[in-house]
């Protein structure tokens, strides 16, 4: 039983060296590292391809298209990154001169100028030998034997962004070899990028080939000197300025397409899907999709700085104590592989990880619902000095009716009124209370909060009063009196006398959605309407939608960026779903609202555009085509240890924000994850008590064994 004092003792040893036995980072477990995840492996890191949350989750901290949004400010609002200023704004008519305004204008063009003397992250594909040539350019099969990653390669090198990276990114969104996902919406508006697409597959065609794009021009892409360029829109899409902030718009160095392209790179993941090239705070240095996804600081930044202008409110918050610091804050992003919630959230109360959503099957561990439906953290949350930050999403989610359906479609009084009294009896608060935990908000209109055009506190008339200041849904009573104004009474058709039977088209299966379906039922039935639900798999219901064939159905969508055109273009009638394929699924129409629309689009943020902006939506409300929904709400919670956090829906490059006290997490970490030692040496002492019976029949044998057998002569 002595030998089993050592164990215990270097038990007790190791104990005192590191209390916190099961910390997973090693090394990083004190260092300037934020601490993340990832489920899914990101399937592009090629900024003309990708387009998935988890894809920009990395992309936004490598690549840097020439504008980005304020960090802090809200509405949300477009800022200089890599250019020196916003972009210049030129209309031009069709003979190319210059007009006074968008409205006389066939064209417009976005003239940039970027700062000099940005470098791009160290990469071998810029490495260069003794005489200036590139050293990786022309590599065989065999140069390349013994590469499996970049790091491999011997040599690394730089050089500056030019203006003449960003027009080859454009040719490559264009490249049909690439499958951009919005090359077909960019050929609407870019000049001649559709006939540079077509003038690539013939030469393809014909030479069989990969093309080289700095041998080819695109008419509406020009390089104007090595900081400027120009890019040529047609007139009627002044939100194109919001796509120089996306890294579809990026700068791409011609040398990455050389590297890559080389014969066995692909083989061994050594591609750009895999290894970024960019000019951003961070770049990847570890691409493991089995294990962990690193970001390191790129020693090549450029300055930049933390903002000094945010909202009401930041200052007091902390958010401006690192005005005018120089970014980025942190030394190393870890994202490690995490497939399941309850694993990640266990870690995360544990100190391993820095941040977490907040998911259903956490949320009442986590937060509480204050008596004005406001967030609160739970008292165990607030013990661990836990934060919440808490943003309504950019997007709206809503059940639409179908404007060809004769029965719930049209514009007549009667198929208004029903919409309106369906409008009152679903309600949206009942619905964000039980299926999002009160994360949400109802909607009052199709625009969503922290959008220009949106008005914080402006209701619905139509379905809502105000009582005491505070929007109140209206009663059932009133949405009766509207069914039987139709001519519903008690849900039976006066002219028929038969029950109406509505339809809801719906693709949803699983638990989650038998609940909400049989919500939505009991909704119908407060009007004594039959509800059936016709649940398909997404391609049937999107060939249904397509035909017109669908009554009531669910959507939803997500800006792509913060600019009321991108909610409205929802019930802009060119844009029907039946005749156009376009986004307005309800089929809807209505004359003022698409002469205004045309107007609004192209309208800076102002006055008058906010006037046609709340006549739209008077409209659209009056109409009724949506039961309005709900603008989902995002909820995050963060450690004591990470500053600088403030939600930015818009943003994807917000990482070079954040700041971590490693210092404050190691000792809290250490003291949530306190070794229990107690157990462990009742333990030790129980499995000594078990094992010291056969010890000793043991050592019996053994010295019965080593005694000396006597012969019968030694007996005498």
């Amino acid at each position: 039983m002595l030998r089993l004092v050592p164990l215990f003792a270097l038990l007790l040893a190791t104990a005192a060296c590191d209390r916190a036995w099961n910390n997973p980072y090693g090394r990083d477990a004190d260092g300037n590292v934020l601490h993340s995840s990832f489920s899914e492996r990101p399937k592009y890191l090629d900024p003309a391809r990708a387009y998935s949350s988890n894809e920009y989750a990395l992309l936004g901290q490598v690549y840097e298209p020439p504008l980005q949004y304020a960090y802090l400010q809200r509405p949300y609002r477009l800022e200089p990154l890599t250019a020196v200023e916003m972009p210049r704004v030129t209309h031009l008519d069709g003979d190319g001169r210059v007009v006074a305004s968008a409205a006389e204008a066939a064209f417009s063009t976005y003239e940039l100028r970027i700062r000099p003397g940005i470098l791009y992250q160290p990469h071998p594909a810029f490495a260069r030998a003794p005489d200036g040539s590139y050293r990786y350019h022309r590599m065989s099969e065999v140069d390349v034997e013994g590469i499996y990653a970049l790091t491999d390669f011997e040599h690394v090198g730089t050089r500056e962004l030019t203006a003449a990276d960003y027009a080859y990114q454009v040719k490559r969104l264009a490249d049909p070899a690439l499958h951009s996902p919005i090359a077909g919406m960019l050929s609407e508006h870019i000049q001649g990028f559709a006939e540079f697409r077509e003038r690539l597959k013939k030469v393809r065609s014909e030479q069989g080939a990969q093309p080289k794009l700095r041998d080819f021009d695109m008419e509406g892409v020009e390089v104007l000197d090595r900081y400027r360029y120009r890019i040529t829109v047609g007139s009627d899409y002044p939100q194109f300025i919001y796509w120089l902030a996306m890294p579809f718009f990026a700068p791409m160095p011609w040398e990455t397409d050389a590297f890559y392209s080389q014969p066995g790179l692909a083989r061994r993941n050594i591609t750009l899907n895999w290894y970024p090239i960019g000019t951003g705070a961070y770049r990847l240095t570890e691409n493991n999709p089995n294990m962990r996804m690193t970001l390191e600081r790129n020693p090549n930044y450029h300055a930049d700085y933390y903002p000094s202008r945010g909202e009401p409110g930041d200052a007091a918050a902390g958010l401006l104590a690192d005005a005018g610091a120089r970014l980025p804050f942190m030394d190393k992003v870890v994202f490690a592989l995490e497939k399941e919630n309850i694993p990640y959230w266990n870690k995360f109360l544990q100190g391993y990880y820095d941040a977490s959503g907040v998911h259903s099957d956490s949320f009442d561990q986590a937060v509480n619902l204050g008596t004005g439906g406001e967030f609160e953290l739970s008292d165990e949350m607030r013990a661990r000095g836990i934060r919440l930050a808490s943003a309504v999403q950019a997007s709206v989610i809503y059940t639409g009716f179908n404007m060809f359906d004769p029965v719930v479609g049209g514009y007549s009084e009667r198929a208004i009124k029903l919409r309106r009294a369906l409008s009152i009896a679903v309600d949206m608060e009942e619905y964000i209370s039980i299926f999002l935990n009160g994360r949400g908000i109802a909607a009052q209109g199709p625009i969503a909060p922290g959008v220009f055009g949106h008005h914080d506190g402006a209701i619905n008339p139509y379905v809502y009063d105000v009582k005491d200041g505070r929007a109140t849904r209206k009663p059932i009573e009133e949405a009766r009196r509207l069914m039987r104004e139709a001519g519903y009474v008690d849900g039976v058709e006066s002219s028929t006398g038969k029950p109406l039977v509505l339809y809801f088209d719906t693709l949803g299966t699983g638990p989650d959605a038998k609940s909400f379906l049989n919500w939505m039922r009991k909704q119908f039935a407060k009007l004594d309407v039959q509800l059936v639900i016709r649940n398909t798999d997404y391609n049937r219901f999107q060939e249904k939608m397509l035909r017109g064939n669908a009554q009531i159905y669910r959507w939803g969508w997500n800006a792509d960026y913060p600019d009321p055109e991108n909610f409205l273009f929802l019930l802009y009638g060119p844009h029907a779903k039946v005749e156009h394929g376009g986004e307005n699924a309800s089929n809807y129409r209505n004359a003022e609202f698409d002469r205004l629309f045309e107007r609004m689009k192209a309208m800076p943020n102002g006055a008058r555009r906010l006037a046609l902006i709340d006549r739209m939506v008077e409209i659209a409300r009056r109409d009724a085509p949506w039961i309005w929904g709900v603008h989902p709400k995002s909820l995050s919670l963060h450690h004591a240890w990470v500053g600088n956090y403030k939600p930015n829906l818009m943003a994807h490059n917000t990482l070079k924000y954040r700041k971590l006290d490693p210092a404050l997490r190691v000792r809290r970490v250490a003291e949530w994850n306190e070794p229990r030692l107690a157990p462990l040496a009742w333990l030790v002492v129980a499995f000594a008590l078990a094992v010291l019976p056969a010890a000793r029949i043991v050592r019996r044998r053994r010295r019965a064994a080593a005694l000396p057998v006597r012969t019968a002569g030694e007996a005498q």
